[in-house]
């Protein structure tokens, strides 16, 4: 028998409660209803407990006044969603009343599971009955009663339990959103998960499992629990367009409770979905508006804004209807690898459907190149590897994607280039493959970096931070300056076919040094073009293509 809770085992509960929750959380999403959601309601859910046990952790101490203290905070902070926000409320009642018990009795429970109601209550300017303020509610009325009759922690707890499992089956009743699509709750089976979760901490029982909650009932029928399929059916439906959520922090001096309240009102004036809690030391806000300056202007009177987030909820209604629609592929597309804002510019320039960062040190695993031509709205994808280590990645990434995949062996970024550039979309995929080839052949290519060990190779003898100058397979220069070795490299390079020299130039080299040796080049060799490009390449001072 436990007839009271220590700080310890508060810590525990708590963590076994999120534990519990983010094991089920896809369980409860799956009863989320509404098709513009803010989140999925056992995601924000989980996401809030997690903020709560992150700042729990941080508590150095087992006082249930910190303790508390501390979840109170952490679930503030992390409140995502109507959902989560409502949680936190809960939450802040709870360790409100818990904080100064040392420790915590069944009658105590019950105290701060009854002042958890209220402040979620209080934070929700029209509360619906049929959601999880219902649960809580009844849940915490019950529980005065249970207390009166039990002082042994663990079957307070259980009869708590089967009481909101109670009110949970009749939330269909109330709310018809719920019974139409054939749910409970989701945000009070949360709930429920999470005090799963501390029960099982006062049985001694500390592991988390995925329960499937299958005796959930409609009157006579039983829930069918796969995800709701409700839909607006115009977009004219949405009344309110945007989904403004924010924190206000280091509030001004002269703030005071009741600019919050007034704040509060503010809101309900210009949207709904209204959630406005908190203290002067931190207010979290929630609100579906059609002027999301107007929230924001009316906070700042009284403090700084933190965490701002504003969705387009006719956005989000949008792309769920293209989500269901069938997909409309193009003929061609293609993706192409490389590290370096400016190189993916320029594939990106060049018609290029999806850029992956990776190469040379970052190589991308056969499922990223997979997941990329899945992105790309074509039937058959073209693939430039742009680096000998990533083509047998490319080649098993075939068998992983849902598209027809073409891996042109491209050993460069400059053969990549030349790959993109020989695309013609008025052409078959035969013949593009064909031409992608051939342009591969007109393209010579080097590289400048620098050595990273001493050594002897390819007949050099270096040491560590030489600058190197590699054609397609060999290190064929050396020297202790970079312009020099580029230079040097070049000349190796050229032959008398040479018209086009281009340098990109990587994130170590400024656009001063890049344009002056453009200059040297261009002085030094007349009858060649010399052009220069920002590449933003880690690693490697230029990449050169001679054409």
């Amino acid at each position: 028998m436990t007839k009271t809770i220590t700080g310890a085992t508060f810590r525990k509960m708590i963590i076994s409660g999120g534990t519990f929750l983010e094991e089920n959380k896809e369980y409860v999403d799956s009863l989320n209803v509404y098709p513009v959601p803010d989140g999925d309601t056992g995601t924000n859910m989980t996401l809030t407990m997690k903020s709560a046990i992150k700042e729990l952790n941080m508590c150095s101490n087992n006082n249930i006044d910190e303790l508390a203290e501390a979840v109170s905070k952490g679930a503030l902070r992390g409140a995502r969603g109507n959902s989560g926000v409502i949680l936190s409320q809960i939450l802040k009642g709870f360790c409100t009343s818990i904080a100064s018990e040392k420790n915590i009795t069944s009658k105590a429970f019950a105290r701060a599971l009854k002042d958890g109601s209220d402040m979620a209550y209080k934070a929700v300017t029209v509360p619906k009955e049929g959601t999880i303020l219902t649960v809580i509610r009844v849940m915490s009325e019950d529980s005065v009663v249970i207390a009166k009759n039990t002082s042994d922690l663990e079957e307070f707890l259980k009869q708590t339990l089967d009481k909101g499992e109670e009110i949970l089956k009749q939330t269909p009743e109330m709310l018809p959103v719920l019974k139409k699509a054939g749910v409970v709750d989701a945000g009070g089976r949360g709930l429920l998960v999470i005090l799963n979760g501390f029960l099982k901490v006062l049985m001694g029982d500390e592991t988390s499992i995925k329960v499937e909650f299958e005796n959930d009932k409609v009157g006579e029928g039983t829930f069918d629990f796969a995800p709701a399929n409700l839909e607006y059916t115009d977009i004219a439906d949405i009344e309110f367009a945007y989904c403004t959520e924010f924190f206000v922090v280091n509030m001004n001096k002269k703030t005071t409770e009741a600019d919050i309240d007034r704040l509060r009102e503010k809101l309900m004036s210009i949207g709904n979905s209204v959630i406005c809690i908190g203290d002067l030391k931190c207010v979290k806000v929630h609100v579906h508006t059609n002027d999301p300056g107007m929230a924001l202007s009316a906070a700042l009177k009284l403090g700084e804004l933190d965490n701002l987030k504003i969705e387009n909820m006719l956005e989000q209604f949008r792309a769920r209807k293209l989500k269901s629609a069938p997909e409309e592929l193009k003929p061609m597309g293609m993706v192409s690898v490389c590290a370096g804002a400016g190189l993916a510019d320029i594939f990106k320039d060049l018609m290029v459907d999806y850029v992956i960062e990776g190469g040379q040190t970052m190589n991308p695993s056969a499922e990223d190149i997979a997941n990329a031509c899945d992105k790309v709205k074509a039937e058959t994808v073209f693939v430039f590897p742009n680096n000998k280590n990533i083509i047998l990645a490319a080649e098993l990434a075939k068998d992983l994607s849902k598209r027809k995949i073409i891996v042109i062996p491209t050993i460069s970024v400059p053969q990549g280039i030349s790959a993109a550039l020989a695309m013609n979309f008025e052409d078959t995929v035969e013949n593009n493959e064909t031409s992608m080839n051939n342009a591969l052949s007109n393209v010579i290519t080097g590289s400048v970096t620098y050595a990273v060990r001493s050594t002897v190779i390819d007949g050099l003898k270096l040491k560590e931070g030489d600058i190197i100058g590699l054609d397609a397979k060999n290190i064929i220069t050396k020297g202790s300056n970079i312009a020099d070795v580029t230079a040097s490299l070049i000349e190796k390079l050229k032959n008398d076919q040479t018209m086009n020299v281009t340098l990109f130039y990587g994130s170590d080299v400024s656009p001063e040094d890049a344009e002056a040796l453009k200059n040297t080049l261009a002085n030094k060799y007349p009858d060649i073009d010399v052009d220069v490009h920002s590449g933003g390449q880690p690693l490697y001072y230029y990449l050169l293509s001679l054409e």
